[in-house]
């Protein structure tokens, strides 16, 4: 059948009397309904796959795929892309620009024209460093240790056992099913359009997005899920001063750069502050000559005590749960900096890396299907994971186009160490989750 293709949507969030009530609602959802005989019969593919999905995630794991190890980026992609092929999925590699310096991404897909097409999101590299030691495969039994065994090699295995499960029970036939594993999520290259086209163009032509990040809980311990992600981003403020002998400070010449970019912060912390909003202050340098090199994230200045200082440059995070909620802020943000104090001069800058991923409900229908499948399941309710909570991450580049649920992936903690691990039983429980639930979306 034919299908519209989603343009950007308008979503509506969910305000956080509505999320509390959602919470609810999805706690309630631990009534176990059962299985039909095909669901019974994928999750037993889940796990008798589960055996050959481990080792998978052992040779993924010994790869080094750092962001910045473009080789090692691509070997993992060729490891999964093998995978995808052997169950009848089209895969391609989508290079990035030499000069953005990233290995590419990984897409898999089958099309169909039966039930609601679904995108998978994953991510190949990791934040250890080409140079790290590749960690030893470790494990007690319970757990194992790796470079991205949950961040998130883990996830992608999930995806992986669950769309094989789903094929070895002819449930793939005639469905559109997309993944997209990109091979920077840990370090988005730059421009952000170039580096996140392909994930974009896959949800324009999707009606769901599922995304595989690790599994988390809530505060009270319930397995939990994320509907929203809040936006990461930047501000920059360059303030420039009259200078001259500190003896006139306060009065012809003004008050310099560094009182009015106090000011300014100061402001910013006692207007601003508001449920799920951020705009942490990082960095200032100022003095009678001041200047910062992103690259390095790094400044330099030079001063004296007794010279008004002319420069200072302030560098900040800003995090907001919906567009709304960072268009607002950066409106007041402007109007305090415009009200400068005598003989100085602000100017403020933003800059947007994730866009928001509003809790709206979409996201939590897609989320009370999946509790619902894994109420069935025998596995329990999941609940929403409070939005604010979450870092960023991919499914917020396609959240404006298609309702999306994330934290899909495997349970773990430790990320972005050494000692990152994950918990083995994951990997099925989170298998057999994502496979009922792509099988009853795309029904």
């Amino acid at each position: 059948m034919t299908q519209a293709q989603p343009t950007r949507r308008t979503a509506r969030s969910l305000s956080l009397p509505a999320l509390l009530a959602a919470l609810a609602v999805a706690a309630g959802a631990a009534r176990a309904d059962g299985l039909d005989a095909q669901e019974q019969q994928i999750v037993a593919h889940v796990k008798r796959l589960t055996p050959d999905a481990l080792t998978l995630l052992e040779r993924s794991v010994l790869v080094n795929s750092g962001t910045l190890n473009p080789a090692g980026v691509r070997e993992v992609g060729r490891l999964f892309g093998a995978e995808f092929e052997a169950i009848g999925f089209k895969t391609r590699w989508v290079d990035m620009p030499p000069a953005m310096q990233r290995g590419g991404h990984l897409v898999a897909e089958r099309v169909g024209d039966q039930g609601r097409r679904v995108l998978l999101i994953g991510h190949l590299d990791t934040v250890f460093e080409k140079d790290s030691p590749v960690a030893p495969w470790l494990s007690d039994g319970r757990k194992v240790r790796g470079q991205g065994v949950s961040d998130m090699k883990g996830g992608d295995v999930i995806v992986l056992l669950a769309l094989k499960a789903l094929n070895e029970a002819g449930a793939l036939q005639g469905r559109t099913v997309r993944a997209v594993f990109t091979g920077d999520e840990e370090r988005v290259g730059s421009p952000a359009e170039v580096a996140r086209a392909a994930l974009i163009d896959a949800a324009r032509h999707s009606d769901v997005a599922l995304a595989f990040e690790g599994a988390t809980k809530d505060d009270q311990g319930r397995d939990a899920a994320t509907i929203g992600r809040r936006a990461s981003g930047g501000w920059q403020l360059q303030v420039t001063a009259r200078t001259g002998h500190s003896a006139g400070v306060f009065g012809r010449d003004g008050f310099g750069a560094v009182y009015e970019a106090a000011r300014v912060v100061n402001a910013f912390r006692e207007q601003l502050i508001e449920p799920d909003l951020t705009f942490n202050a990082a960095t200032l340098v100022a003095g009678t000559s001041a200047s910062w090199d992103g690259a390095q994230s790094q400044g330099q200045a030079f001063g004296k005590t007794n010279v008004i200082p002319r420069d200072a440059v302030v560098h900040g995070d800003l995090r907001y749960l919906t567009a709304e909620q960072g268009a607002k802020a950066r409106e007041r943000m402007q109007a305090i900096v415009e009200q400068a104090l005598p003989g100085t001069r602000s100017k403020i800058s933003f800059h947007e890396s994730y866009p928001p991923m509003a809790p709206t409900p979409g996201n939590l229908k897609v989320l009370e299907a999946y509790s619902k499948a894994s109420a069935d399941a025998g596995l329990g309710a999941v609940v929403p994971f409070p939005p604010g909570q979450r870092g960023a991450g991919d499914v917020q580049f396609v959240a404006p186009f298609v309702d999306s649920l994330d934290g899909l992936g495997a349970a773990g903690g430790g990320a972005h160490t050494p000692d990152e691990w994950l918990e083995i039983a994951s990997i099925e429980r989170g298998a057999i989750r994502a496979a009922l639930l792509i099988y009853r979306l795309t029904r």
